[in-house]
């Protein structure tokens, strides 16, 4: 069964973690030191970190895709250490380096539980450039929704007794997550209707099973750098490393 399946059929009893720690074991990785890399001029009219695409590996690509340095994360919607990193350092990773075009910021999902897929379903559900700031508000408010994801656990201990195409659905309004997302632009029935694509759904929790076996990933957030994992996990570790491989702040 793969993981999505497991998901979606989980009773959600499990308690759910709120801490800091990184949700997972450590990953490795070096880099050699570079020169300083010179800006790089968006198109005409445009700002890189306006321009946001959907990559092959279903990941959402903030700036240049042509930039030197591409920097990927994986990311759980329900993980503190997450959480942590979007409150402390992704507003600077994006205005201070995607915005020379220097640093391209790629945002991967890895699913943690049903919770944390009905959440990468619904960041998905509008234009790819609300994808990063839909994401950054869950981990922004990330006590909030995860004190109403607790409260819901024992509401949805009969999931499995749902139609599929309500399953997704019934945990979003258990979690208060419609809501959440109304007040964001996603109107109660738009969240629903993608909710409501059960395989579209799953499928993102079957390429996170995927990705995560592939390269090796088995914590949140995991950092990948031009290819290479990074140990890195807080932003002023990982602002190092970007410098060392010769990325700068924007100037003024």
């Amino acid at each position: 069964m793969t993981i999505s399946r497991r998901i979606a059929f989980a009773t959600l009893a499990a308690p759910l973690a709120l801490g800091l720690a990184a949700c997972g074991d450590s990953a490795e990785g070096e880099l050699t030191s570079s020169e300083p890399i010179e800006q790089i001029a968006a198109p005409d009219g445009q700002a890189w970190t306006d321009m946001v695409q959907v990559t092959d590996a279903d990941g959402y690509l903030m700036g240049n895709p042509d930039a030197p340095l591409k920097l990927i994360e994986y990311g759980s919607l329900t993980c503190g250490a997450c959480a942590n990193f979007a409150q402390t350092g992704a507003d600077t990773l994006k205005e201070q380096y995607v915005s020379t075009g220097v640093v391209s910021f790629e945002l991967r999902n890895q699913v943690h539980n049903a919770f944390d897929l009905t959440l990468a379903a619904l960041v998905r559900c509008s234009a790819p450039e609300s994808f990063h700031p839909l994401a950054d508000q869950v981990w922004k408010n990330f006590d909030g929704v995860m004190g109403q994801m607790q409260g819901a656990q024992a509401q949805l201990a009969n999931l499995a007794d749902v139609p599929d195409e309500q399953r997704f659905v019934a945990i979003a309004d258990a979690a208060g997550f419609l809501d959440f997302f109304a007040a964001r632009g996603i109107s109660r029935d738009q969240a629903a209707a993608c909710l409501a694509d059960t395989e579209e759904v799953m499928a993102i929790g079957e390429r996170s099973e995927q990705q995560s076996e592939e390269l090796g990933v088995d914590a949140t957030p995991t950092f990948i750098l031009n290819g290479r994992v990074l140990e890195e996990r807080s932003w002023e570790d990982l602002e190092a490393v970007l410098q060392t491989a010769g990325a700068r702040p924007a100037e003024g």
